[in-house]
């Protein structure tokens, strides 16, 4: 057994990254802008009264008006971790979702992504995909070396949309947490920079507009193209 693989592979000339420091990431479909309660809430509170499910599985929410909602998005921004931001659709200019990073750990390297709220409109657009993109990308960019994503386990369309980004199944961690009053199992998936390039590619190739029909479908789907970069699969999923 050489030196490696009895104490691990080196990593010369490590530098910690940065944390998050950005207040607006443009994209073709969709912008992130750093959570504002003065900006957001009301565009945020409006587009999520269409269904109370997207707060099934959050430990927040649903709230009972606009001002119930701003005071909680006054108790999250500008905190450093979570750090959250809005997602802005660029066909209606207004915020349709949040996402944050957390569990912002430079020394090891490791940022997570959650707190992931899609207002219904958003859900299932390439305005939400380039989200995460953005997101994932900024990560790698700046210097991490592995980025979570971790859900609720009976949440499915969380564990699916992990997998279709091209993160990697890790396992579940059983009686997690309580949340709600209710037992949470968590499932833990997570793509790391050796999976960039090959993602970054695939969402390249997904997000271009030649890569949709003029009926809006899609030619490729994200999955295939993330799935080669797959070190291992949800078994709920296969």
């Amino acid at each position: 057994m050489d030196e490696a693989e009895r104490l691990g592979v080196p990593v010369p000339g490590w530098t910690p990254p940065r944390r998050p420091d950005w207040q607006r990431i443009e994209g073709r479909y969709v912008a992130l802008e750093r959570l504002d309660p003065l900006r957001h809430a009301a565009d945020l509170h409006a587009a999520n009264r269409q269904s109370d499910a997207i707060w099934d599985y959050l430990p927040y929410g649903p709230f009972a008006d606009e001002a119930e909602y701003r005071a909680w998005a006054e108790g999250m921004a500008g905190r450093d971790d979570p750090w959250f931001v809005a997602l802005i659709d660029a066909g209606t200019r207004r915020a349709a979702g949040v996402a944050s990073y957390l569990r912002i750990d430079p020394a090891a390297g490791s940022i997570e992504v959650g707190h992931i709220n899609l207002a219904p409109a958003l859900q299932q657009t390439r305005a939400a995909t380039e989200a995460m993109y953005l997101m994932m990308q900024w990560a790698f960019e700046a210097g991490y070396r592995r980025y979570e994503w971790k859900c609720n386990a009976l949440n499915l369309p969380s564990r699916r949309a992990a997998e279709r980004l091209g993160l990697s199944y890790e396992g579940l961690f059983r009686q997690a947490a309580v949340v709600k009053g209710r037992n949470r199992d968590t499932t833990w998936f997570a793509a790391i920079d050796a999976d960039w390039p090959a993602l970054e590619k695939a969402f390249d190739r997904w997000l271009d507009p030649a890569n949709f029909g003029v009926d809006g479908r899609q030619q490729e789907s994200l999955a295939s193209l993330t799935r080669p970069a797959l070190v291992s699969r949800d078994p709920a999923l296969v």
